[in-house]
């Protein structure tokens, strides 16, 4: 089993897998503030012509080298808000 890495480690096209293990997308984009170490989320995209899908850092069970995992079903990421939060959210 692979090493847990930091999140500061994501890079876009990594694997994205539900909590059973399912693949429900590859990293889109990594949000946060490298410089003061706060990881708010990423961005999950399901398919090339699929819109990005906003996932915040708490339903990140686990990051490896290539391949995060999230404590969600496909059905409960598909249910979040597909927007990250901003200034006027």
């Amino acid at each position: 089993m692979p090493d847990p890495v930091s999140w500061l480690l994501m890079e876009r096209g990594w694997r994205v897998v539900d909590r059973e293990g399912g693949e429900v997308g590859v990293v889109d984009e990594v949000l946060g503030d490298e410089n003061a170490d706060i990881f708010d989320g990423l961005s999950v995209r399901g398919g090339a012509l699929s819109e990005a899908q906003y996932v915040p850092s708490e339903h990140v069970a686990e990051i490896v080298e290539g391949s995060v995992r999230l404590d969600l079903t496909g059905d409960e990421l598909d249910a979040l808000d597909a927007d990250p939060p901003g200034p006027n959210n």
